[in-house]
């Protein structure tokens, strides 16, 4: 018996990177998986079979997570297909990164959609559900920048620290109906874009890590799991800073 067998799960963003390292990790763990990338493409089919190969029942659904429309009608699918929603990650997310005297009202918009208004448009679907069920959890991946900013970042920060606030304030409201929020916030973590930065600064980023190094999307997978599973029955309304020590 795995931590989550016989409970399902939402991951958003999931065809790739840590959205799909979590998704495996929940399989791993006996959840059935539901997922939501823009499209799914070869990379998103390839995903849900590799979830599926782990023996649990496994979805990619074709999803706008910034459409709130979009959202609602996805998530009654999912519901109809597996029965229930008793893990909501919130992971779906975009850059476009600029100094805030550059940035355009579309690059502010554009991240505030994705980031933050989704993780709305997702828990807004699925809180009646997890309510009918009398428990749940959500996981709203933040990051460390939405915790300190950062610049160059205006608009991802206050997606981020957005997603922070929303996960507290869900926390409040719905831990009298046995349903817990928090929020994952990452660092320095070693994915294909931050493999592609200088060596230089990446050199400087391992000089302000105690641990010094990059975190793996493991780490955040299993950080993940810790949240979603009973083993933090008693954990809610908190932010996990997952960075090596990065920000103490």
């Amino acid at each position: 018996m795995g931590l989550l067998t016989g409970k399902t799960a939402i991951v958003t963003g999931a065809a790739r990177g840590i959205g799909k390292a979590i998704a495996l990790k929940f399989a791993a763990e006996g959840a059935n998986v539901a997922f939501t990338d823009l499209v799914i493409d070869e990379n998103g089919k390839a995903t849900e079979a590799e979830i599926a190969a782990l023996g649990v029942k496994a979805k990619g659904y074709a999803s706008n997570a910034a459409d709130f429309a979009q959202t609602e009608e996805v998530v009654k699918a999912i519901k109809e297909e597996f029965g229930s929603i008793d893990i909501l990650v919130n992971n779906a997310g975009i850059t476009k990164d600029g100094l805030m005297l550059r940035m355009t009202e579309q690059q502010w918009d554009a991240v505030i959609a994705v980031n933050l208004k989704s993780a709305f448009n997702f828990i807004h679907a699925c809180l009646p559900i997890m309510m009918r069920q009398k428990g749940g959890s959500i996981i709203n991946m933040a990051s460390v920048v939405g915790v300190h900013g950062n610049a160059g970042q205006a608009n991802y920060a206050a997606s981020k620290a957005g997603l922070i606030a929303l996960a507290k304030s869900v926390a409040q409201e719905m831990g009298p109906k046995g349903i817990r929020a928090n929020a994952i916030a990452p660092g320095f973590i070693e994915t294909a874009m931050t493999a592609a930065l200088p060596e230089a600064v990446r050199a400087d980023w391992m000089k302000k890590i105690p641990l010094r190094r990059g975190g793996q999307v493991e780490d955040v997978a299993n950080t993940a799991l810790y949240l979603a599973s009973d083993l933090s029955s008693y954990v809610t309304g908190q932010v996990v800073q997952l960075d090596g020590g990065m920000n103490m």
